[in-house]
C-alpha cells in the first residue's frame, strides 16, 4: 500500500479562496505530467520548491478545468519524505474533488484518512508523538494548545522520551553488569539507587500529572448551568455564550431536554450545558428531562448552581447545594436587577468552600467576574511552558512506566535481587519504545491514524 502514489484534498472542507491537491509518491510528478500544463515550459522537469503557474486540463486533455500553481518537493526533503506535488487551485470543492478524480485516473490512489502523516512517520520524518502533535495542531481550540502542539512537532516530548531512555538503558546495563560480574565492585548502595531513580519517576510523575491540564486544553471542560425551574438558567446560558441559543419563557419548565455549546475563556474551552430545572416535573417529558439533567450533573467536571435571589432561599435550594457539595461548584445567585431577598450568607454556610457571585443574566451584570470565575474554579492549573500531555494514550503508557520504575525502585531500595529491578526497567525501556513508535504497533497506529483529516 505505501508503495501507491497517494492523491487527496490537503485543505478543509468548504469554500475557499484557495485549495491544495497533493499528491505522494514515486509517480507523482508522472500523474501531474498528465493534469497539469505549465504556462512556460519547465524543461526536462518541474523546478524544485517553486511554485509555476498553469492550468489543470481535464481528463481528454484538451479543456482548462482550473489555473493553478504547482510547487515540487523532491525526496527526501518533503513532509512524507517521498517524492511530493502540490496544486495550489481555486477553493471550490468541486473543482478540488474534480482534480483528485483526475489524479485518480492518471495513476494515484485516494490517499486515506492521515496517510500522508503516515506516511512520515514510516519513512522516519516523524515519531508518533509528533505525529499527533500535527493532528492536534491542525484541530486546537485555543492559542495555548497550537503552541504546546508546535513545541511537540518539534520533537521536545520525543527528546524528553529519548532522554528518559537512555537513563534507563544505562542504569539497566549497569544492573546487568553487576549481575554478571559480583565482584567488580558494580552494584550501588540503596542510597545510589534512590539518587538515580527518584528524579527519574519525579519527571514521570510531573508528566502523567499534566494529562489532567492537557485534556482540558484538547477535549474541554464541561461546565453544568443547573438549579431549580424558573431561576434564569437559560437567560444565563444564552448571556454566556452572547446569543439566544436556548428558548426563555416566564414559564417553569421551558427547557425539557440539555443544549451544550462551546465558550473559549483564557485559551480554555468550556462546554456549557443548560439542562432542565431540578424539582418536581409537572410533565412526563419534563421528568425524564430532569433525569438526564441530574446526570449530567453528576458527570460534569463542573456546575454553576443556579439560585433566584429574588426570593427567598427554600429547603430544596440547600438540599440541592448539599447534594453537590462535593463537586466543584460556584453559586450564581441570578436577578440581582430586582430586590434581593435570599440570604447569601446561609447560602455560602451550605456550599462550603464554594464561591458565590450575584449577577443579572438578564441585564449582563457581572458577567465577567463569572467568566473568570469559570476559569478560575474549573480549569485546572498547571505549567503551560513545561510540557503538557494531550492525549489518553501518551498518559496510559506514562503511567505504565511510572509503575515500572516504583516496582524497580521497591525492589532495590528493599534488597530484593536486582534482576528484578532490572526487568522492571526494561519493561520501561519497551513502554518508551511504544509511546514513541520505536516499538510499533499496528493497532496504534490505526487508531492514531484515523483521527487525522483526508490530506493530512
Amino acid at each position: 500500500m505505501l508503495e501507491d502514489t497517494i492523491v487527496a484534498v490537503s485543505t478543509p472542507p468548504g469554500v475557499g479562496g484557495l485549495g491544495i491537491v497533493r499528491l505522494s509518491g514515486k509517480k507523482a510528478v508522472a500523474v501531474a505530467r498528465r493534469i497539469f500544463r505549465a504556462k512556460a515550459r519547465p524543461g526536462r522537469g518541474f523546478p524544485v520548491r517553486r511554485p509555476i503557474l498553469g492550468s489543470v486540463l481535464d481528463a481528454a486533455g484538451k479543456e482548462v478545468l482550473d489555473e493553478a500553481f504547482l510547487t515540487f518537493f523532491r525526496a527526501p526533503r518533503s513532509y512524507t519524505r517521498e517524492d511530493v506535488v502540490e496544486l495550489s487551485c481555486h477553493g471550490s470543492p468541486v473543482i478540488l474533488e474534480e482534480i483528485v478524480r483526475l489524479g485518480v485516473g492518471a495513476g494515484a490512489r485516494q490517499a486515506h484518512p492521515g496517510e500522508f502523516t503516515l506516511r512520515a512517520y514510516v519513512n522516519g520524518r516523524l515519531d508518533i508523538l509528533q505525529a499527533e502533535a500535527v493532528n492536534d495542531l491542525i484541530r486546537s481550540a485555543s492559542a495555548t494548545q497550537a503552541r504546546i502542539s508546535m513545541r511537540q512537532l518539534s520533537g521536545t516530548l520525543s527528546r524528553r522520551a529519548m532522554r528518559l531512555r537512555e537513563k534507563l538503558v544505562h542504569l539497566a546495563a549497569r544492573l546487568e553488569a553487576a549481575i554478571e560480574f559480583p565482584d567488580e565492585g558494580l552494584r550501588l548502595t540503596p542510597a545510589g539507587h534512590a539518587r538515580v531513580l527518584d528524579p527519574l519517576i519525579g519527571e514521570v510523575e510531573r508528566l502523567v500529572g499534566s494529562y489532567r491540564l492537557g485534556r482540558a486544553l484538547g477535549e474541554g471542560v464541561t461546565v453544568a448551568i443547573t438549579g431549580r425551574t424558573n431561576v434564569g438558567k437559560s437567560t444565563l446560558f444564552n448571556a454566556l455564550l452572547e446569543e439566544d441559543r436556548a428558548i426563555v419563557t416566564p414559564y417553569p419548565g421551558t427547557t425539557r431536554d440539555y443544549l451544550r455549546e462551546e465558550i473559549l475563556i483564557d485559551d480554555f474551552v468550556f462546554h456549557l450545558v443548560d439542562m432542565a430545572g431540578l424539582g418536581r416535573p409537572a410533565h412526563p417529558v419534563e421528568k425524564k428531562g430532569i433525569l438526564r439533567g441530574q446526570r449530567i450533573a453528576r458527570q460534569a467536571d463542573g456546575l454553576l448552581l443556579v439560585l433566584d435571589g429574588s426570593r427567598r432561599e427554600t429547603p430544596e435550594d440547600e438540599r440541592l447545594i448539599r447534594r453537590f457539595r462535593a463537586k466543584k461548584m460556584v453559586l450564581v445567585v441570578n436577578k440581582s436587577d430586582l430586590r434581593v431577598r435570599i440570604n447569601a450568607k446561609k447560602l455560602r454556610e451550605a456550599a462550603g468552600r464554594a464561591p458565590l457571585l450575584e449577577i443579572s443574566a438578564l441585564k449582563g451584570t457581572n458577567l465577567a467576574r463569572l467568566r473568570a470565575e469559570i476559569r478560575r474554579s474549573f480549569a485546572p492549573s498547571g505549567d503551560l511552558w513545561d510540557e503538557v500531555i494531550l492525549h489518553a494514550r501518551q498518559r496510559d503508557i506514562l503511567a505504565d512506566i511510572l509503575v515500572a520504575l516504583r516496582e524497580a525502585r521497591g525492589a532495590l531500595g528493599a534488597g530484593v535481587s536486582e534482576e528484578v529491578a532490572a526487568e522492571e526497567l526494561r519493561k520501561a525501556v519497551s513502554l518508551i519504545g511504544r509511546l514513541t513508535g520505536d516499538v510499533r504497533s499496528e493497532e496504534i497506529m490505526a487508531d492514531i491514524f484515523s483521527r487525522f483529516c483526508v490530506g493530512k
